[in-house]
C-alpha cells in the first residue's frame, strides 16, 4: 500500500470510489467539465488530492484536500470533503495513512486545523475519526440547487 499525489490517469478510478461514496455519477454529458476540473485542482496549489494505491497498483482510496482562507485567522485551515476507500479494502489502513498524509500536509502549510465532512450513516469512519483525536464539532446544512 502507497500513499501518492493523485494523477491525472486517476480520474476514472476516483471517480468510480466517489460514486461508492454516493456522489453523483460522472455521465457522458459531464465528463468532459470533471476531466477538466479534476487536470485544474491538480495543479491548484490550494487543492490536494491523494490516493492510496494497492500493491498491486490498483487505486483503493481517495483523498481530496483542499485549503482554504477563513476570514477571521491569519492561516488556512484544511478541509476533506471526500475521503473514501473501497469496500473491499477497508480496515487495512488505507483512510489512516490518508489521514496521516493529509494532516501532515496541513501543518506543513501552516493551517490551524484539519477538518472533514462525513454522512451520518458512516457510523464505522465515525469511529476511525474520533480514534484519530478527531471531534465532531458541529452540522452542515445543504441546499439543493439544481
Amino acid at each position: 500500500m502507497r500513499v501518492r499525489s493523485a494523477a491525472p490517469e486517476d480520474f476514472q478510478p476516483v471517480c468510480d470510489l466517489l460514486e461508492e461514496l454516493g456522489r453523483a455519477p460522472v455521465t457522458v454529458e459531464t465528463h468532459e467539465a470533471c476531466r477538466r476540473l479534476w487536470a485544474y485542482q491538480l495543479v491548484d496549489d490550494q487543492t490536494s488530492h491523494l490516493v492510496v494505491e494497492s500493491s498491486s497498483g490498483a487505486v483503493i482510496a481517495f483523498c481530496s484536500l483542499h485549503f482554504r482562507p477563513r476570514l477571521n485567522y491569519p492561516t488556512p485551515d484544511a478541509w476533506i470533503p471526500d475521503l473514501i476507500v473501497t469496500y473491499e479494502a477497508r480496515r487495512g489502513g488505507a483512510a489512516r495513512a490518508l489521514l496521516a498524509e493529509a494532516e501532515r500536509r496541513a501543518r506543513e502549510r501552516g493551517c490551524w486545523a484539519l477538518t472533514l465532512e462525513s454522512s451520518y450513516h458512516r457510523k464505522s469512519a465515525h469511529a476511525l475519526y474520533a480514534g484519530l483525536q478527531m471531534e465532531d464539532r458541529g452540522l452542515y446544512f445543504s441546499k439543493l440547487l439544481g
